[in-house]
């Protein structure tokens, strides 16, 4: 990774053809987006037609020319002083190389410095630990918990956040 130029820019609408191959089951999909999209699979139209009604941001994170991670933020309310992290997900071939912890680190910085945000919040199924992991390394703080009902299963949702004061 650090032979690599790492660089979190703005989601392009092109991105989204790469985004969507990694969505490879509609398990993961869920841990994904909740029930954000209706159906698995989703196209990169899909995706693209979802932010392009605004309220979201949508980030790439890329190492060198590649793109790895993506992920949105957004306003949780009217209020402007939180953000919120949402649809964070990891190319599968970049996994166990520090990028989701250097993601992360940078959506931080940017939500400090750009939108002068105080806190960013998150939510996190129970069922996906690396993500837990990589979070709670990043300094985010368990605050609650709700439940989904999934594939017949419930699922535990953590809700998470970080102060940036």
């Amino acid at each position: 990774m650090d032979s690599e130029k790492i660089t979190l820019r703005e989601y392009e609408s092109n991105d989204a053809k790469t985004i969507v191959t990694w969505l490879k089951d509609e398990y993961a999909f869920r841990q994904w987006c909740a029930d954000r999209y209706g159906n698995f699979p989703i196209t990169a139209d899909d995706m693209n037609v979802l932010y392009e009604k605004g309220g979201v941001m949508p980030f790439t994170f890329c190492c060198g020319n590649e793109i790895a991670r993506h992920f949105i933020i957004r306003y949780p309310s009217a209020k402007r002083d939180e953000v919120r992290l949402g649809f964070v997900i990891v190319d599968d071939k970049k996994r166990g190389q520090g990028f989701g912890k250097k993601m992360i680190q940078l959506a931080l910085k940017y939500a400090a410095e750009n939108l002068r945000a105080k806190k960013v919040s998150l939510g996190v199924f129970e069922n996906n630990p690396g993500a837990l992991k990589c979070y709670k390394s990043c300094g985010f703080k368990e605050v609650s918990e709700s439940a989904y009902t999934c594939f017949g299963e419930r699922w535990k949702s953590i809700e998470m956040e970080i102060s940036l004061e």
